[in-house]
């Protein structure tokens, strides 16, 4: 670990239900303010209306639902600054978005990754969910479904974009994509392998500690805020 001396405080925002451009924008804000240091660290959670989002690398061909498909269903599409493929964003799916500074953590984006799926999986294991990594894809799984999309962004060692977990996601809105342009596996969710419908609250409340843990936080601060 670096710069173990360092009091290191995380500043948590829940956003709830937020068109995704308006969330992509004040993600900006915050990575300058980060950047010259005027916030600490800080996490947003939230959830999207029915969006999909394109990577930097992302194969168009992976987006096969059609304009009348799109619009049935209400789906936004935009094309982001992000790694990773396509995937899908919407209700009942508990989206993450850390800006953090590595260089306060660690300046390893491998270890980022790994620290990124282990909240995820302590926070399924918490509700009695085994999950597991898979070596070739990043993500968290079980067995050959993902419960949980990374996608990534580092800039001057600033972290922006994140996770997405399906906890209470409609799943069938997957089928107007490739999800992460990966043909052979499945998407579930929390609530499909357990059988139940889950408090989102209480799912952010285990992220949140989950979190804390795992990147070495001293404290944990709810910011409430409108935007």
């Amino acid at each position: 670990m670096e710069n173990q001396s360092i009091y290191r405080d995380l500043d948590y925002i829940d956003l709830g239900l937020i068109d995704y451009d308006v969330a992509w924008k004040f993600q900006k804000s915050l990575f300058e303010k980060r950047l010259n240091d005027l916030i600490p660290d800080t996490l947003l959670l939230l959830e999207h209306p029915n969006t999909y989002t394109l990577g930097k690398t992302a194969d168009k061909n992976n987006l096969i639902g059609d304009d009348d498909f799109l619009k049935s269903k209400g789906i936004k599409v935009y094309d982001i600054d992000r790694g990773g493929d396509i995937t899908y964003h919407g209700p009942g799916q508990i989206v993450g978005y850390p800006i953090f500074d590595l260089g306060q953590w660690e300046r390893d984006a491998h270890r980022y990754l790994r620290s990124l799926e282990e909240v995820i999986i302590k926070t399924c294991d918490d509700f009695g969910l085994k999950t597991i990594r898979n070596n070739e894809h990043t993500g968290v799984w079980i067995e050959d479904r993902k419960i949980c999309a990374i996608g990534i962004k580092i800039s001057k060692w600033i972290t922006m974009h994140g996770f997405a977990f399906n906890i209470n996601t409609d799943l069938d809105l997957f089928n107007g994509i490739i999800p992460c342009g990966i043909e052979d596996k499945e998407v579930t969710s929390l609530g499909k392998e357990l059988d139940q419908t889950f408090d989102i609250q209480n799912i952010k409340n285990a992220i949140i500690k989950n979190a804390k843990e795992i990147f070495s936080y001293d404290k944990v601060k709810t910011q409430m805020l409108d935007i």
